[in-house]
């Protein structure tokens, strides 16, 4: 059963994910960063839950204009049955009706599996973008106070 990620989901989404080749954690994912990415995009990340345990999760957001995926995850011993599929059509339908037309991902550059799966299902590489990052000195979680 594919439903809303709840906060009351965080430990168990953050043990899968763990557990998940190709998933990569940093201080963006603490219960309070994922707490307030579940307010900012409210209803939009899913699980899938079986049995009363969380077998898959995907983040799910937008900034107006794009959707985006995180940490598409599904355990080792459900995959194969659809589940991440589902998880990922649950979000495009979410982002779909909020009138976002387009949706995007980030993918390690050495994650085949993911590679095969994304584009199995005919997600596109975009080849000429290139991410580029910066950490934001002094930035508070939760602070969403602009002075300009």
């Amino acid at each position: 059963m594919v439903r809303r990620f709840r906060l009351s989901d965080y430990d168990a989404v953050l043990t899968l994910w763990r557990r998940t080749e190709g998933v990569g954690l940093n201080e963006s994912d603490t219960r309070s960063a994922v707490a307030s990415y579940l307010r900012r995009n409210a209803g939009l990340s899913c699980v899938a839950a079986q049995g009363g345990e969380i077998v898959g999760a995907v983040l799910c957001g937008h900034d107006g204009r794009r959707g985006y995926l995180h940490h598409l995850a599904v355990a080792r011993r459900h995959r194969r049955r659809g589940i991440g599929r589902r998880l990922v059509a649950a979000c495009l339908a979410k982002l779909g009706r909020l009138g976002i037309t387009r949706c995007n991902l980030f993918i390690f550059a050495d994650n085949a599996a993911g590679k095969k799966f994304w584009a199995h299902r005919g997600w596109k590489l975009r080849r000429e973008l290139r991410l580029m990052q910066i950490p934001v000195a002094g930035a508070r979680r939760g602070d969403r106070s602009c002075s300009c």
